[in-house]
C-alpha cells in the first residue's frame, strides 16, 4: 500500500506521534477569544472523536472554496491535508478518506495520480509550502500556534482529467484551484 513521501520531505504525511487527548494549558490559549476557544475545543473534540476535524471555507478575496484538515497531525501523524475548489460533501469526503488511509499507514507518493478516491477521476498529492498556511490553514493554529505541522495538498482535475496547470485547462481553473507548492508549479513523478 501507499502518507505522502518524496526524499526532501521523508514520509512526513505518516509520522508517528502520541495522540493527545486534551492539548495542555499554553500562554496561548490565555489570549484566545471565546469564538476561537470554542473553535479549538471543537476541533480537539473532532479529532478525538473522528480522528480528525474538517474545517470548510467558502470562497472570496479571488480565492475559491476550500476545506482542509485540523488534528491529522496530532491524532495519528498524518500530514494535515487541504482540497481547493470541489463542493462541501466532496471536500470532507476526501480529506476524511485521505486521512483514514494515511492513519493505517497508507502512503501516497507526491505528483503520482491516485485513481481510487474517486471513481474515475485521479488525484495527485502536493506538498504545500509553508508560506501558504496562514491562508490555507488559519484555524490550524488553534492547534499548532508555531505553525509546526507538514500539510498537503490534495489537487482535483476537471471531470475531463484536466489539471489547473493543463494546456486545456477551463479559463480562470488554475486561479481557483492554485498550486501550494513552493514554485506554484506541480511536482510530478
Amino acid at each position: 500500500m501507499s502518507a505522502v513521501t518524496t526524499d526532501s520531505y521523508a514520509d512526513a504525511s505518516r509520522t508517528p506521534r502520541p495522540a493527545p487527548r486534551r492539548a495542555p494549558a499554553s500562554p496561548v490559549d490565555a489570549v484566545l477569544s471565546p469564538e476561537e476557544a470554542e473553535l479549538k475545543e471543537w476541533m480537539l473534540e473532532q479529532a478525538q472523536t473522528r480522528g480528525n476535524a474538517v474545517i470548510s471555507v467558502q470562497p472570496g478575496d479571488g480565492v475559491g472554496n476550500f476545506e482542509f484538515t485540523a488534528g491529522a497531525w496530532r491524532t495519528h501523524g498524518v500530514a494535515e491535508a487541504v482540497v481547493i475548489g470541489l463542493p462541501r460533501p466532496m471536500g470532507t469526503v476526501l480529506l476524511d478518506a485521505y486521512v483514514d488511509r494515511a492513519a493505517t499507514g497508507e502512503q501516497f507518493r507526491i505528483g503520482v495520480p491516485y485513481e481510487d478516491f474517486f471513481d474515475g477521476v485521479p488525484v495527485l498529492f502536493q506538498k504545500v509550502a509553508e508560506r501558504y498556511y496562514p491562508q490555507y490553514f488559519g484555524s490550524a493554529f488553534l492547534l499548532y500556534p508555531m505553525g509546526d505541522f507538514p500539510a498537503l495538498q490534495i489537487v482535483v482535475p476537471t471531470p475531463q482529467g484536466q489539471w489547473p496547470w493543463s494546456p486545456d485547462a477551463p479559463p480562470g481553473f488554475r486561479r481557483w484551484q492554485p498550486v501550494l507548492t513552493d514554485t506554484g508549479q506541480p511536482d510530478l513523478a
